[in-house]
């Protein structure tokens, strides 16, 4: 709508953020099974989008300032850092998004929520409400999604309704090699992840690079799942023993 971009990154997360709310009730008050509340508030926001948007599938933003186009940022830039200015925007977002959630899960709160992941008998057991609990963790992690759906859209200066089709993938990409290939690892999980992501999208870069198209995207993700499970597996089965 013409306002501050880093406005629109707030505005995008609290959005998300609510959606998460929505889905927590629906799973815990209404008792609908988690991947089911999930997947009716997703076909919801899909007809929400459109409304956001003017009922438009495809939205091009060209004309608008964007995080990385603005007078601001423009001026913070010497000339030698301008090709690498849209990388070095992402990855200050992240490591903001990244401390912010790191210190959360070093609170009171934040320990319950680690916990109500493994073992929501134990939350219940310390009197405390693990409905609550899932409720905060779908706001937080629907919140970084839709900042991430924000920042996304500012760089590539278009919206389009299918945009983040596959994304839940790469997701799920990235956390299964982080936590795997860092297992048993100094590192942070929220690094790990990171970590991970990048592996995944280096491991796709190369396998376009030598040669194979575009089109085999989905099979280079399969077979990346593969080896990473059959690799994780292989781990637990050797502590087992």
């Amino acid at each position: 709508s013409g306002k501050s971009p880093f406005l629109a990154l707030l505005a995008a997360t609290a959005a998300g953020a609510l959606a998460g709310i929505v889905t927590g009730l629906i799973h815990v008050k209404c008792k609908v099974r988690d991947l089911l509340s999930g997947i009716i508030v997703m076909t919801a926001l899909y007809t929400l989008n459109l409304r956001i948007v003017g009922g438009s599938a495809n939205v091009p933003l060209f004309n608008y300032q964007s995080i990385f186009d603005n007078d601001v940022v423009n001026g913070l830039f010497p000339e030698v850092l301008m090709p690498y200015k849209t990388v070095i925007i992402i990855f200050i977002v992240m490591v903001i998004a990244k401390v912010l959630l790191d210190l959360y899960l070093k609170t009171k709160s934040g320990y319950l929520l680690r916990a109500v992941g493994d073992n929501p008998t134990i939350v219940t057991s310390l009197a405390k409400d693990s409905g609550f609990v899932k409720i905060v963790g779908l706001a937080i992690s629907n919140g970084l999604v839709s900042l991430a759906g924000s920042v996304m859209c500012q760089q590539q200066r278009f919206f389009e309704i299918s945009m983040g089709t596959g994304t839940i993938v790469i997701g799920l990409a990235s956390v299964i090699i982080g936590t795997n290939v860092f297992k048993g690892n100094l590192l942070k999980a929220t690094t790990a992840v990171v970590i991970g992501s990048v592996i995944y999208k280096a491991c796709v870069a190369i396998a376009i690079e030598v040669g194979l198209p575009a089109s085999d995207l989905k099979m280079i993700t399969a077979a990346l799942f593969l080896i990473i499970l059959v690799i994780s597996m292989d781990r637990k089965k050797k502590v087992k023993a």
